[in-house]
């Protein structure tokens, strides 16, 4: 059963940049997708992106509140999904998820939080 394991949040200012990981360990052969999510409070949960592990290729979509200033990573020997945020705003400030399961990415960005899902990691905007 796959696992995953978010890292990295804090506080971060205005502008600045700060790097998320998700630690996934579980899988044994094939390939997987890893996607990032974010809730803020009160909130919907917002898809990011996503990677997958057989082509590399980050991808987000249209909606993505990220788009343009994220990038996504595999670090394969790590099995660790990076998520780089830039020029970081206030309103960027919420509860950031990360998941992954043997799919596409674009059924993935579908998926609501499940019990398999962690307690994500904090990223605080302000000044």
């Amino acid at each position: 059963q796959l696992q995953f394991v978010e890292s990295g949040g804090g506080l971060v200012q205005p502008g600045g940049s700060l790097r998320l990981s998700c630690a996934v360990s579980g899988f044994r052969s094939g390939s997987i997708a890893v996607a990032w999510f974010r809730q803020a409070p009160g909130e919907d949960l917002e898809g990011i992106g996503c990677i997958s592990t057989s082509d590399h290729l980050p991808y987000f979509p249209d909606s993505s509140p990220l788009k343009g200033r994220g990038t996504l990573s595999i670090d394969n020997f790590e099995n660790t999904v990076y998520l780089q945020m830039n020029n970081l705003k206030p309103e960027d400030t919420a509860t950031y998820y990360c998941a992954a399961e043997a799919t596409i990415c674009k059924l993935l960005l579908r998926r609501q939080p499940s019990d398999s899902w962690g307690q994500g990691t904090q990223v605080t905007v302000s000044s």
